[in-house]
């Protein structure tokens, strides 16, 4: 069993960074490729993880830290943009699995959560409102776009989780690794800029 959620986990990297699947729809993917029974335990994120670092190494390693760059680099324009609604990073462009299909995640703390709305309205941007799970679980409103990528030349989807701003205390919490989840503007520049210097 040890050897299939392993192999699961493996299809499962693969499809995150080919089809830039987020890891729940990669791994239900992965599982019916495989064949295996729906109730069957999936591999869990630390896993997939594990193998897309690995599968990035092995097959992305003279593309992928370029393009990384350019999505994080995109993603501290957007900061900026709305920089008053205390803007953290997560998801791929954060913990530096992204490709260029991947898209940017960021979570705002409103002290209104029509705010950034508004915000977005006012910069003329056109989004999409839909909910997604929030940091404690619930449902929150999302905003998501498209902005082109001059570095990659391409349109980046952005998805913009709006959280009451007394939901940014318990967020800031590490993963079960001692990991931060999320990183603010930051210290997403000084990842950026270890990155260019490495």
């Amino acid at each position: 069993m040890e050897t299939l959620t392993h192999e699961m986990a493996a299809h499962a990297a693969r499809l995150v960074v080919e089809e830039g699947l987020d890891y729940g729809s990669a791994k239900r993917r992965a599982q019916k490729l495989l064949g295996v029974p729906p109730r069957s335990a999936l591999p869990d994120n630390d896993l997939v993880d594990a193998e897309v670092r690995a599968y990035l190494a092995l097959f992305c390693a003279d593309t992928q830290p370029r393009e990384l760059a350019a999505l994080r680099r995109l993603a501290l324009v957007w900061m900026d943009r709305l920089s008053e609604f205390r803007p953290y990073i997560v998801g791929a462009v954060w913990n530096g699995t992204a490709t260029r299909l991947s898209d940017i995640h960021l979570q705002l703390f409103c002290d209104d959560p029509k705010s950034a709305e508004i915000a977005l309205i006012d910069q003329r941007v056109a989004y999409q409102p839909h909910a997604v799970a929030g940091v404690r679980g619930q449902d929150v409103d999302a905003l998501s776009f498209s902005d082109h990528c001059a570095e990659l030349g391409e349109p980046i989807g952005v998805h913009l989780m709006i959280h009451d701003h007394d939901d940014l205390r318990g967020a800031l919490k590490p993963d079960a690794q001692g990991r931060p989840v999320r990183g603010d503007r930051k210290a997403l520049a000084q990842r950026l800029a270890e990155s260019e210097q490495a």
